[in-house]
């Protein structure tokens, strides 16, 4: 999928961002799946990968394994990655050390710039809303508010702080895209605060656009009904698109 950016300078139209979220290694999701998922992320040969959130569920035993499988992830501009609300539960720390041993840059109410030809491109991270842990003040401080901004962010919730942060582009995951959807019904998972709007899939608000996967794992239950696994695989464009393509 294409998605438009209208701040985007020509030394980045056309970078490839492949996005995994939602992994949840544990016994729903075996070690074998993650090798899988990692084997066919790198076969689409990205420019930047980027990892946002829910690594395992419950136990820290999965921390070691799962962060060792990701660190086979290889992009030509580097592997970046933001908490979910499992990995807080579990132990954050020991999940942000796990990653950065493979390094695999963890992006912690912090920004790093992507500097190409003088053009920079901002990645920004923020840690998990449901745990009140995310800070985007301190995110974006320093940065340049007229430069391109891309958010990583576990939770879509976090679309709304970016608007008002004029951030250009938010990738997010959690929602598992309803997990189970159902005809007629749909997706049985929905936030009351935003409604079903953000569940998955491409969508904006003001001038801020969002990306939501589905996500590679499972939670609550050893299933998915109507709504597949998904690793996302998008390519920046420069221009001022009204919509993704």
């Amino acid at each position: 999928m294409d998605i438009h950016l209208r701040r985007l300078g020509p030394a980045h139209d056309g970078l490839k961002i492949v996005q995994l979220t939602d992994i949840h290694h544990s016994l729903y999701t075996p070690l074998e799946d993650v090798e899988r998922v990692v084997n066919l992320t790198n076969q689409l040969q990205p420019d930047l990968i980027a990892l946002t959130g829910d690594y395992v569920t419950f136990s820290p035993s999965y921390i070691g394994p799962v962060a060792q499988v990701l660190g086979k992830l290889s992009a030509r501009l580097g592997v970046f990655a933001v908490l979910g609300n499992h990995d807080f539960q579990v132990d954050a720390d020991e999940m942000t050390r796990a990653l950065e041993a493979q390094q695999i840059r963890v992006l912690r109410n912090s920004h790093f710039a992507l500097d190409t030809d003088h053009a920079p491109l901002w990645l920004l991270g923020v840690d998990d809303l449901w745990w009140g842990a995310d800070d985007l003040e301190s995110a974006v401080k320093h940065v340049p508010s007229h430069d391109p901004k891309i958010l990583l962010c576990h939770n879509p919730m976090g679309i709304r702080m970016a608007a008002k942060h004029q951030i250009d582009l938010v990738l997010s995951g959690h929602t598992h895209g309803g997990q189970v959807r159902l005809p007629w019904v749909g997706a049985l998972y929905g936030n009351p605060r935003l409604g079903r709007r953000f569940i998955q899939g491409w969508n904006r608000l003001d001038g801020t656009q969002i990306y939501v996967s589905r996500g590679i794992g499972k939670v609550l239950l050893p299933l998915r009904v109507g709504c597949p696994s998904e690793i996302t695989c998008l390519r920046l464009r420069s221009g001022a698109g009204s919509k993704a393509s």
